[in-house]
């Protein structure tokens, strides 16, 4: 039993264990070269990447103190580098008078806010509902920050308690007492 024991001891320290330390030094070699690794690398353009975000989001916009507008939307992206504000998602703004009644509800599917001038370009299913019951429904509308207007070139169709009418560029307060469209196309009376 001894000499098996030594036999294999014997084995073990000339044959198995340099073989072994052979084989890690070979990998060992063979893992180390000049030739490097690169990442895959993702070209980023950083205007593109907002330098804000937020959803579900709540904005007061007021003068003076006071409430002028109530902007709610599901999802906002600011941009400093372009000047401007990106909405999507259930844009809403309520708009107010200067003693803060409410004048008009505007509704789209999606807005942008020019930063350095705050006027609101809103996009897709544009509604605006005045307190007074005139309906204006069109594709495309700006609000003009410094005039407190709405206008658009694009069609559209305005529905008061009276009569229908449509046509192409269109101007108003934004309670939708004082408009104007620029070319109608038609028009119906209606009855109460």
């Amino acid at each position: 039993m001894t000499v098996l024991r030594n036999f294999s001891k014997r084995l073990i320290f000339t044959i198995i264990l340099p073989v072994f330390f052979f084989s890690f030094f070979l990998l060992f070699i063979n893992s180390c070269s000049d030739e490097k690794v690169k990442p895959t690398s993702i070209n980023i353009d950083l205007k593109e990447i907002p330098d804000q975000e937020s959803w579900n989001s709540r904005v007061v916009f007021s003068d003076s103190g006071s409430t002028r507008a109530i902007l709610n939307v599901g999802h906002v992206r600011v941009f400093q580098f372009r000047n401007e504000t990106l909405l999507d998602k259930n844009l809403q703004i309520d708009f107010f008078d200067r003693e803060q009644n409410h004048t008009s509800i505007l509704t789209a599917d999606s807005g942008r806010v020019d930063d350095a001038t705050n006027d609101l370009f809103a996009f897709g299913n544009v509604v605006v509902r005045s307190d007074s019951g005139v309906v204006l429904q069109t594709e495309e509308l700006i609000w003009k920050q410094a005039t407190k207007k709405i206008t658009t070139e694009k069609f559209v169709t305005i529905t008061s308690p009276t009569e229908q009418i449509q046509g192409y560029g269109f101007e108003s307060d934004q309670s939708m007492k004082n408009y104007v469209i620029f070319r109608v196309s038609g028009r119906i009376e209606t009855r109460e």
